[in-house]
């Protein structure tokens, strides 16, 4: 006798003259299909799916943002489109979607059912919404240059909510017919950068290409702008979050070479010192994932389409930048104190090397198909660590074969310079198997310096905030 397996009974929601189906992932008003992006139409499930309360805005966040930190004003934006694809043009009486002030939103419409979620026949899909080509060119015409008016002339100060929402219907009417009308009029360079940045939000949007358009250049620049206000508070966050991972990871990477130094072959390191090198790599670390972080959180934050190269870029001027500050300090401090020249310490090029590597390391580990602070959870987040760390571990390396002094190595050149330092890393060789600090000892070490400050710094960025 053969047991037979039921298939779950597909269901759908049916509220005023929509249908929402979970299962065919698509909102049909009658037998039209209404598009929405994936995440739009995430939260419409969500909110339908818990009708009975309000839902918080962290909960949503959690829910339909999960792998990425957007903006509370992505959140706004959403909502906005979402009202709109459902004909609730006026949030002050909602038909659907209610705000609750400082908390969420709640789906209200009181007359929902729910229903089998009966498939379409095969070669009968839903039939998709009207396009603009369909609408008749003067009245479309018209409609056009309504949108383009918002788009030029925006009031002064406040939400700039109208232009978002002017973009998006333009978009829905095919941007081509937009930009055409723009050519040259005052303000086109910023009604160029609203397109671009609201594609994203809409199913099928058409590309808006700005280098090489007229304004192109300030265009560009206008929206850098606009993205880098718009998650300001974020990138703060992300920032600390990175510098803090860094830390750390510094000063496990510290106590456990201080460990190692006090009890390797021959050594004559005191118990303290693995406290004093956990702190001093907790600072020097910090400090490094504050450079590098910020470039990092920096880059997410301004670009979407091609995240890649500036993330690697922004991650190299940032480590640069503090290896370089570092370096300076250290070597004008040890000058006026002790008469010592510290100019063979790693600095600025070796940040920047390592900031590089970590940074294409990240990109690669938590790649984003439509912008925004990558927030991989659970083990993709640490799975993302790892290979961040394995390409500072690569860099770190390969710097310390060609001769470049890091953290451990850089406190070797200074116990050679100081007779009768403890942190002479000639211990840890004689683990390795050299009876002094040689090739393979350098390439060690220095991987194992990039592979901690890589891993920490990743899981530190990818920290999704509160």
């Amino acid at each position: 006798m053969t047991a037979t397996t039921l298939s779950p009974v597909r269901r759908r929601y049916r509220f005023g003259p929509f249908s929402l189906s979970p299962a065919r992932r698509v909102l049909e008003r009658g037998s039209v299909e209404v598009p929405l992006i994936p995440r739009y139409f995430d939260l419409l499930l969500l909110l339908v799916e818990r009708r009975d309360v309000a839902v918080h805005r962290h909960e949503i966040f959690d829910a339909v943002w999960r792998d990425v930190v957007v903006s509370d004003s992505a959140l706004t934006q959403a909502v906005r489109t979402v009202r709109r694809a459902l004909g609730d043009d006026d949030p002050r009486e909602p038909r659907f979607i209610r705000t609750v002030s400082r908390h969420g939103y709640q789906f209200v419409w009181r007359d929902l059912f729910e229903e089998d979620d009966t498939p379409a026949p095969l070669g009968v899909p839903a039939r998709p919404a009207a396009s603009a080509d369909a609408v008749k060119a003067p009245e479309l015409g018209g409609r056009v240059e309504a949108a383009l008016r918002i788009l030029l002339d925006p009031p002064e100060g406040g939400d700039d909510g109208a232009q978002r929402d002017a973009a998006e219907r333009l978009h829905q009417m095919g941007a081509e017919a937009a930009l055409a009308a723009l050519d040259r009029r005052p303000g086109h360079e910023r009604a160029r950068a609203y397109l671009r940045d609201a594609r994203w939000d809409v199913p099928g949007a058409s590309a808006v290409p700005l280098l090489g358009a007229p304004g192109g250049l300030r265009a560009l620049l206008i929206l850098l702008g606009m993205r880098l206000r718009r998650v300001l508070r974020q990138v703060e966050e992300r920032w600390l979050s990175a510098a803090l991972g860094g830390a750390a990871a510094g000063l496990v990477a510290g106590a456990l070479g201080g460990t190692a130094l006090v009890f390797g072959p021959g050594s004559h390191a005191s118990a303290p010192v693995p406290v004093v090198l956990a702190f001093l790599g907790m600072v020097v670390a910090g400090l490094g994932a504050a450079g590098v972080g910020a470039g990092l959180a920096v880059a997410e934050a301004l670009f979407r389409s091609w995240r890649r190269l500036p993330l690697a870029l922004f991650g190299a001027l940032g480590g640069g930048f503090v290896g370089a500050a570092a370096h300076l300090v250290g070597r004008w401090t040890v000058q006026g104190l002790f008469g010592r020249d510290l100019q063979p310490v790693g600095g600025g090029f070796e940040g920047l090397v390592v900031g590089g590597a970590v940074g294409l390391g990240y990109a690669l580990a938590t790649p984003q198909s439509e912008g925004g602070l990558a927030t991989p959870q659970g083990a993709r987040r640490l799975e993302a660590a790892v290979l961040t760390g394995l390409f500072g571990a690569a860099a770190a390396a390969t710097l310390a074969a060609t001769g470049s002094l890091l953290g451990a190595m850089s406190l070797d050149f200074m116990a050679h310079a100081y007779p009768g330092s403890q942190v002479s890393v000639d211990p840890l060789a004689r683990l390795i198997g050299e009876a002094t600090p040689g090739m393979l000892t350098r390439v060690l070490i220095g991987g194992g310096e990039g592979l901690f400050f890589g891993f920490g710094l990743a899981y530190g960025l990818t920290h999704r905030p509160r």
